[in-house]
């Protein structure tokens, strides 16, 4: 126990040479250039989940450690800076590794939010999060959350015990979007290591880089620098209040297996998910394509089947598919596709249907 609070102090410590969103010391230049900044505003609500930012283990290593170690209360205490950009409220929904978020999870912080976003007094929320599973919680707050108010997804690749943690900085300028005037209206948002990037483009990349996450073709949507918010890009498919999904009175989702293609893959893999999912995304090869054994299995299933791709750029449109009863994921990861599924099952089986939401959202 006496490791972990000097590691926390000293991670504090390090936190003083922060230059807050607040105003404060600067460095006198030959040139002043004015540049966006935020004031204190309304409360910004962290929800904690767990993952490696709240992760604990031998000091200065980065593998090896116990995720979901850390309360809430524990990591904001790490960044006394918080205070100087917004008043700080913590939630602790859950404490565990990413990989054991479940739909309750997600069902749960939805609810949370939605009705926590009906206060005045709340600007946005924050929510800390493992990265393994961070771009499917984000894609599901995305479609299900009804508030304009910034909501912003963070985590770390370094636990806190580490050389160089990652948390404290990523925690900190979370707050400063949450926080932004900027940010509202823009849907759910991941900030990592500088970046800001849309619930529905986000994807980890890396196994230990602390550039781990990322949105391959689509790019970043802004930028964070010293506390101040730079916003260049935005979505354009339909999020947040715009969406059709409503999980207020829901209680679980349906079942959607993913499976995934490869060189004699086993067709009776999916028979099996057939009969113990309400719908299944394949990750096809290339644009979306798999076997003539798996195609003679695919036109007999009764159940929704969108098909996605193993590739981590492109989009899938119907002229791909290789079969007529299936729905093109469009540019959806596998992981996003499926979730996009599990919502929509929720309403309706029809293929046409659901195809329609897929280029919507």
């Amino acid at each position: 126990m006496k490791k972990l609070v000097s590691v926390l102090a000293v991670t504090a410590l390090l936190l003083t040479g922060l230059t807050g969103c607040a105003a404060g010391k600067k460095k006198s230049s030959p040139a002043e250039v004015s540049v966006p900044e935020v004031t204190k505003s309304g409360t910004v609500v962290i929800l904690a989940t767990g993952g490696t930012i709240a992760g604990v283990g031998e000091a200065g290593m980065t593998a090896g450690y116990e995720p979901g170690t850390l309360t809430a209360q524990d990591l904001i205490s790490a960044v006394p800076q918080l205070e100087d950009v917004a008043p700080i409220e913590a939630v602790q929904v859950c404490n565990v590794n990413s990989d054991d978020i479940t739909d309750d999870v997600w069902i749960t912080l939805a609810n949370t939010i939605n009705e926590m976003a009906a206060d005045p007094d709340i600007a946005g929320f924050v929510i800390t999060h493992g990265t393994d599973t961070m771009e499917e919680t984000a894609y599901f707050l995305n479609l299900t959350v009804k508030t304009d108010k910034p909501v912003v997804i963070t985590g770390s690749m370094r636990p806190s015990t580490s050389i160089s943690a990652d948390g404290p900085m990523n925690l900190y300028e979370s707050v400063c979007v949450a926080a932004s005037k900027e940010a509202v209206g823009k849907g759910v948002l991941v900030v990592f290591s500088d970046l800001i990037y849309t619930a529905r483009s986000v994807t980890k990349t890396s196994t230990y880089n602390v550039m781990a996450i990322s949105a391959g073709e689509m790019g970043a949507s802004g930028v964070v620098r010293d506390g101040a918010v730079y916003f260049y890009e935005q979505s354009t498919r339909r999020h947040t209040t715009a969406s059709r999904f409503d999980v207020s009175g829901v209680n679980a989702l349906p079942k959607v297996s993913v499976v995934y293609f490869s060189v004699d893959a086993d067709p009776g893999i999916l028979t099996y998910a057939a009969k113990n999912s309400d719908g299944i995304v394949i990750a096809g090869a290339g644009a979306g394509e798999f076997s003539e054994e798996y195609i003679s299995v695919v036109e007999g299933l009764k159940i929704p089947v969108v098909i996605s791709s193993r590739i981590d750029d492109g989009i899938i449109i119907p002229s791909n598919l290789l079969c007529d009863n299936t729905i093109a994921a469009d540019n959806l990861s596998p992981q996003k596709a499926a979730i996009l599924l599990r919502l929509a099952l929720l309403e309706t089986s029809d293929t046409e249907e659901i195809q329609k939401m897929y280029f919507e959202y």
